[in-house]
């Protein structure tokens, strides 16, 4: 039997809406955060998009004027009007910064810790 992809998903998607920056070497883009979560992103595609699909991107989310979260990801999937990322790499104050974002989102603490042990059983 065939899973659909939600149901496969195990780590939780926060709605989210910041400044939002992918780059790739010296081509950038602004875009609208869609969702963000322990594993990666969601965006919308923008009108622009021409990458170097191999290469990997960056991902800078704006939290306030000193709080960034910073990732390097991969992308997952693209299709007409979207882009999933999946994080690669992500900094350990970046990390924190995502932490507490989903933790606040999430409203429970167990379900955030058991996130958190799946995405480091998965590197």
């Amino acid at each position: 039997m065939h899973q659909h992809p939600a149901e496969r998903r195990r780590f939780t998607r926060i709605h989210f809406d910041a400044q939002t920056k992918i780059s790739q070497g010296p081509l950038h883009w602004s875009v609208k955060l869609l969702d963000v979560s322990l594993k990666g992103l969601l965006v919308e595609k923008p009108l622009n998009w021409h990458p170097v699909t191999e290469q990997t991107f960056t991902a800078n989310i704006h939290l306030s004027d000193e709080t960034h979260i910073i990732m390097d990801v991969r992308l997952a999937h693209v299709d007409d009007q979207y882009l999933g990322f999946e994080c690669t790499h992500i900094g350990l104050d970046s990390i924190s910064h995502l932490r507490r974002l989903v933790e606040l989102n999430m409203g429970d603490e167990q379900l955030l810790e058991r996130e958190l042990r799946a995405l480091i059983s998965t590197q």
